[in-house]
Protein backbone atom coordinates (compact mmCIF):
# COMPACT_ATOMS: atom_id res chain seq x y z
CA UNK A 1 0.00 0.00 0.00
CA UNK A 2 1.49 3.67 -0.98
CA UNK A 3 2.39 5.91 1.75
CA UNK A 4 -0.21 8.77 2.47
CA UNK A 5 0.44 12.60 2.36
CA UNK A 6 0.36 12.17 6.28
CA UNK A 7 3.15 9.71 6.00
CA UNK A 8 5.47 11.39 3.66
CA UNK A 9 5.08 14.75 6.11
CA UNK A 10 5.51 12.97 9.14
CA UNK A 11 8.43 11.59 7.52
CA UNK A 12 10.22 14.61 6.47
CA UNK A 13 9.67 16.35 10.05
CA UNK A 14 11.22 12.87 11.32
CA UNK A 15 14.52 13.56 9.19
CA UNK A 16 14.56 16.98 10.70
CA UNK A 17 12.77 18.72 7.67
CA UNK A 18 10.60 21.34 7.69
CA UNK A 19 7.99 21.79 4.60
CA UNK A 20 4.87 24.21 4.14
CA UNK A 21 2.00 22.65 2.42
CA UNK A 22 -0.67 24.58 0.81
CA UNK A 23 -3.74 22.73 -0.22
CA UNK A 24 -5.85 23.84 -3.63
CA UNK A 25 -8.39 22.24 -5.78
CA UNK A 26 -7.13 19.07 -7.78
CA UNK A 27 -3.81 20.03 -10.57
CA UNK A 28 -3.74 17.84 -13.54
CA UNK A 29 -1.15 19.92 -15.24
CA UNK A 30 1.39 22.08 -15.43
CA UNK A 31 -0.72 25.11 -16.93
CA UNK A 32 -3.66 23.95 -13.98
CA UNK A 33 -0.86 24.95 -11.36
CA UNK A 34 0.23 28.22 -13.01
CA UNK A 35 -3.17 29.67 -11.61
CA UNK A 36 -1.25 29.49 -8.13
CA UNK A 37 1.84 31.46 -9.17
CA UNK A 38 2.26 34.42 -6.58
CA UNK A 39 0.85 32.71 -3.89
CA UNK A 40 3.85 29.37 -3.97
CA UNK A 41 7.47 31.18 -4.38
CA UNK A 42 9.87 29.09 -5.43
CA UNK A 43 10.86 26.53 -8.36
CA UNK A 44 7.42 24.85 -9.79
CA UNK A 45 8.38 21.10 -10.90
CA UNK A 46 7.16 19.03 -14.04
CA UNK A 47 8.20 15.30 -13.83
CA UNK A 48 8.77 12.83 -16.19
CA UNK A 49 8.22 9.18 -15.44
CA UNK A 50 10.24 7.35 -18.12
CA UNK A 51 11.13 4.05 -19.15
CA UNK A 52 14.01 2.17 -21.60
CA UNK A 53 13.19 -0.89 -23.56
CA UNK A 54 15.12 -3.24 -20.67
CA UNK A 55 12.94 -1.16 -18.25
CA UNK A 56 14.78 0.73 -16.56
CA UNK A 57 13.09 3.65 -15.45
CA UNK A 58 13.13 6.95 -14.33
CA UNK A 59 11.69 10.01 -13.07
CA UNK A 60 12.92 13.42 -14.34
CA UNK A 61 12.47 16.97 -12.55
CA UNK A 62 12.43 19.47 -14.13
CA UNK A 63 10.87 23.08 -13.39
CA UNK A 64 7.72 23.62 -14.77
CA UNK A 65 8.77 25.58 -18.10
CA UNK A 66 11.25 23.14 -18.89
CA UNK A 67 11.45 21.94 -22.63
CA UNK A 68 12.91 18.59 -22.74
CA UNK A 69 14.08 16.94 -25.83
CA UNK A 70 12.73 12.93 -25.36
CA UNK A 71 13.95 11.74 -28.60
CA UNK A 72 17.80 12.57 -27.05
CA UNK A 73 17.58 12.65 -23.15
CA UNK A 74 18.02 8.74 -23.23
CA UNK A 75 22.21 10.00 -24.02
CA UNK A 76 22.18 12.09 -21.18
CA UNK A 77 20.71 10.23 -18.24
CA UNK A 78 22.17 6.60 -19.02
CA UNK A 79 19.00 4.85 -20.73
CA UNK A 80 19.27 1.60 -22.58
CA UNK A 81 18.05 3.26 -25.81
CA UNK A 82 15.06 5.88 -26.21
CA UNK A 83 12.77 6.32 -23.04
CA UNK A 84 8.74 6.21 -23.21
CA UNK A 85 6.50 7.31 -20.59
CA UNK A 86 5.90 4.94 -18.08
CA UNK A 87 2.19 2.84 -17.73
CA UNK A 88 -0.17 4.56 -15.07
CA UNK A 89 0.07 1.03 -13.71
CA UNK A 90 3.98 1.19 -12.92
CA UNK A 91 3.20 4.76 -11.86
CA UNK A 92 1.44 3.57 -9.27
CA UNK A 93 3.30 0.33 -8.61
CA UNK A 94 6.81 1.83 -7.88
CA UNK A 95 5.71 5.68 -7.00
CA UNK A 96 2.66 5.34 -5.38
CA UNK A 97 0.86 8.24 -7.62
CA UNK A 98 -1.34 8.50 -10.24
CA UNK A 99 -0.72 10.46 -13.62
CA UNK A 100 -1.24 14.18 -12.32
CA UNK A 101 0.47 14.05 -9.39
CA UNK A 102 3.99 12.66 -10.55
CA UNK A 103 6.40 14.15 -7.65
CA UNK A 104 9.89 13.31 -6.79
CA UNK A 105 8.07 13.03 -3.50
CA UNK A 106 7.15 9.39 -4.40
CA UNK A 107 10.15 8.41 -4.08
CA UNK A 108 9.49 7.15 -0.51
CA UNK A 109 7.34 4.71 -2.29
CA UNK A 110 10.03 2.92 -4.23
CA UNK A 111 11.82 0.82 -1.79
CA UNK A 112 13.28 -1.55 -3.72
CA UNK A 113 15.02 1.54 -5.39
CA UNK A 114 13.91 0.45 -9.10
CA UNK A 115 13.67 4.17 -10.06
CA UNK A 116 16.24 7.00 -10.93
CA UNK A 117 15.74 10.00 -10.00
CA UNK A 118 17.06 12.59 -12.12
CA UNK A 119 17.07 16.29 -11.04
CA UNK A 120 17.55 19.44 -13.92
CA UNK A 121 20.18 21.67 -12.76
CA UNK A 122 18.38 24.83 -13.49
CA UNK A 123 15.25 23.14 -10.81
CA UNK A 124 17.74 23.61 -8.80
CA UNK A 125 19.55 26.53 -9.25
CA UNK A 126 15.92 27.14 -6.36
CA UNK A 127 16.35 27.71 -2.92
CA UNK A 128 13.02 26.23 -2.30
CA UNK A 129 11.73 23.82 -4.47
CA UNK A 130 8.16 22.58 -5.05
CA UNK A 131 5.61 19.29 -5.52
CA UNK A 132 2.92 17.48 -5.04
CA UNK A 133 2.63 15.48 -1.91
CA UNK A 134 1.82 12.57 -3.18
CA UNK A 135 -1.52 13.95 -3.87
CA UNK A 136 -2.30 16.69 -6.69
CA UNK A 137 -4.68 18.41 -3.49
CA UNK A 138 -1.43 20.73 -2.36
CA UNK A 139 1.47 21.88 -2.87
CA UNK A 140 4.71 20.96 -0.47
CA UNK A 141 7.85 23.39 -0.41
CA UNK A 142 10.96 22.15 0.33
CA UNK A 143 14.40 23.59 0.84
CA UNK A 144 17.01 22.54 -2.15
CA UNK A 145 19.64 20.80 0.49
CA UNK A 146 16.30 19.45 1.92
CA UNK A 147 15.00 17.60 -1.13
CA UNK A 148 18.61 15.98 -1.53
CA UNK A 149 18.31 14.87 1.93
CA UNK A 150 14.73 13.49 1.54
CA UNK A 151 15.97 11.51 -1.61
CA UNK A 152 19.12 9.85 -0.06
CA UNK A 153 16.71 9.00 2.99
CA UNK A 154 14.36 7.21 0.76
CA UNK A 155 17.74 5.53 -0.55
CA UNK A 156 18.10 6.52 -3.74
CA UNK A 157 21.42 8.63 -4.96
CA UNK A 158 20.45 11.93 -7.18
CA UNK A 159 21.35 12.33 -10.12
CA UNK A 160 21.65 16.08 -10.95
CA UNK A 161 22.16 17.35 -14.94
CA UNK A 162 21.16 19.75 -17.77
CA UNK A 163 18.64 18.02 -19.17
CA UNK A 164 16.57 21.24 -20.01
CA UNK A 165 16.65 23.04 -23.10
Amino acid sequence: MPKTEAELLAFLSDLGIAVSTLRHPPLFTVADSQTLRGEIPGGHTKNLFLKDKKDNVFLVTVEENASVDLKHIHTLIGAAGRVSFGKPELLMELLGVVPGAVTVFGLINDTQGRVRIVLDETLMENAVINGHPLTNEATTSIGRADLLRFIEATGHEPLILKVSA
